[in-house]
């Protein structure tokens, strides 16, 4: 089995204790990560998504893309070692690095010019409690047809008792989630879907700039 490298990872997540993976938490700083196994990819999203400038009540409070350079190591970990890359839908760093916009519907296209490849798939397709509509980076992996499309519309049984319909669709099914670890448990990326990023880097055929 070939061993693959879990970068930006929650310490004690789903990546830990598997046969074969190497994970990389905050505390290892997958920024310094040089090879040889391919990778699959969780760089941090807070200053890459809708609030990327702070909360609605302190906005402009930062600067876009200031995540110390996580997802420009990560990109060019899965240029280099092949795997693949996860991130919220929409996310601003495709269009800061010059990546195309992947087609909500679904299938992969032609991300850059490295050799890589992007898609639009929902992880509600794979367990998680929310749709959570979700971009992926390939590079030198096979590329498998996932699960297209929107998912049905998820909503939070208590956020239609309290607000009614129209409210509760818009807050979500994440947007229900509170306290402490909320957003461990809004960004946890559900077994099955790891289970296929796994299986994406570990099938590895060569890096995209070799």
């Amino acid at each position: 089995m070939l061993k693959i490298s879990a970068l930006f990872v929650e310490k004690d997540g789903v990546y830990f204790d598997l046969p074969d993976v190497d994970p990389w938490d905050e505390s290892r700083d997958a920024r310094a990560y040089a090879g040889p196994w391919p990778v699959v990819a969780h760089p941090p999203c807070k200053r890459w998504g809708k609030y990327w400038h702070g909360s609605p009540s302190k906005p402009h409070a930062f600067k876009m893309g200031t995540d110390g350079g996580c997802f420009a190591s990560a990109l060019m970990a899965v240029r280099n070692w092949g795997g693949v890359l996860e991130h919220p839908a929409y996310s601003h760093a495709w269009k800061y690095f010059g990546l195309a916009r992947p087609p909500a519907k679904g299938g992969w296209i032609v991300a850059d010019s490295f050799g890589g490849w992007t898609c639009h798939v929902e992880q509600g397709h794979y367990g998680h409690f929310a749709n959570k509509p979700t971009w992926l980076y390939a590079c030198g992996v096979p590329l498998p047809e996932l699960r297209w499309g929107k998912g049905e519309q998820r909503i939070h049984p208590l956020a239609l008792q309290r607000y009614g319909y129209k409210k509760a669709v818009r807050i979500g099914m994440q947007g229900m989630v509170g306290g402490k670890d909320k957003e461990k448990i809004r960004s946890r990326t559900p077994v099955e879907f790891r289970d296929l990023l796994i299986a994406m880097a570990r099938a590895h055929r060569c890096g995209c700039m070799d």
